[in-house]
């Protein structure tokens, strides 16, 4: 008798993997955190962006803020838990409706996160306006996220050229000079332990003043490295009980992402962060739509989020 099992590659087929067994999926069992990407360009180019934003990448187009409000309103309408509005990109800040964006998410009640490498697109004098407006409107329920890559200055200039770190801190010492609340994204890449990564931050938070937590991960995010060269094991039904782990704890249990694609019409709904080009990720124009279960089908999946423990929201 032929055996008639498919011969399949990694990361190859929805439901099962190259082994054949039953792909994990996660549910969406509590939507916390709805994300917005603003665009991919970039006022830098990183090594390693996982995003591929620069001056140049232009793949995820600006979302505006009328773009944004009929998410806001779905939120209301399909009884969703959010707590927090998260913006991410590219550089949000190189968005022109960026302040109307944060604001549209502070009015509505929400807490609002926003990713920014603390460089020059936020240091314009119209940005820094907006903030101060709104820190003294909403005070606590905006957070920045500075991306300070390590605490070695010659590291962080690696990745992100040089004297991008001098930059960074600037604009981080004007945050805590008008009292905006702070947490920072470092990496993982040069192999410090987590106890090293944390100490190293803590020195730097305390030379600055920073008020920013380096023992709490949802304060100080280390994040484990990306790379689709990497073989990686594939995520099975069976992992959840090997690894001592919840579908819960994965980022899509619990967000989703808006984003808007270069010459698109509308914006459309992606199941992670992460995998802003993969199609197989895109769940549709609505967030009714964007309720399905997410396949864990991709190699980020399995590294990042479920054997990486990484999550992007506070």
């Amino acid at each position: 008798m032929n055996d008639q099992t498919p011969v399949l590659e990694k990361f190859a087929h929805p439901d099962l993997t190259a082994k054949g067994e039953k792909r994990a999926s996660v549910a969406l069992t509590g939507a916390k955190t709805l994300w917005f990407n603003t665009g991919t360009l970039c006022n830098i180019t990183c090594v390693n962006c996982y995003i591929e934003s620069s001056p140049e990448n232009d793949r995820l187009a600006y979302i505006t803020a009328a773009e944004m409000e009929p998410y806001l309103d779905e939120i209301s309408a399909l009884g969703w838990p959010v707590e927090e509005i998260a913006f991410t990109g590219g550089e949000p800040f190189m968005n022109p409706e960026i302040i109307t964006m944060i604001e549209a998410g502070l009015a509505r009640g929400y807490e609002v996160l926003v990713l920014t490498n603390a460089m020059k697109p936020m240091m314009r004098q119209r940005v820094q306006a907006g903030l101060l407006r709104l820190r003294a409107a909403y005070g606590a329920k905006l957070t920045l996220r500075i991306s300070l890559d390590h605490f070695n200055p010659a590291h962080h200039d690696e990745e992100r050229g040089a004297g991008a770190y001098d930059i960074t801190i600037k604009g981080m010492e004007w945050l805590r000079d008008n009292g905006f609340k702070m947490a920072l994204a470092g990496r993982t890449v040069w192999g410090d332990s987590e106890a090293e990564s944390r100490a190293g931050y803590a020195a730097l938070y305390a030379k600055h003043g920073f008020k920013i937590d380096a023992q709490n991960p949802a304060i100080t995010v280390l994040f484990p490295e990306m790379d689709e060269r990497v073989d990686v094991p594939e995520i099975t039904t069976a992992c959840w009980g090997i690894l001592n782990k919840r579908p819960d704890d994965v980022m899509c249990a619990s967000s989703r992402m808006v984003v808007k694609r270069k010459g698109a019409a509308r914006p459309v709904v992606l199941a992670c962060t992460l995998l802003a080009y993969d199609e197989a990720f895109e769940m549709g124009q609505t967030l009714r739509q964007a309720e399905a279960d997410v396949k864990l089908n991709h190699r980020h999946c399995a590294k990042f989020c479920v054997l990486g423990g990484a999550s992007c929201s506070v």
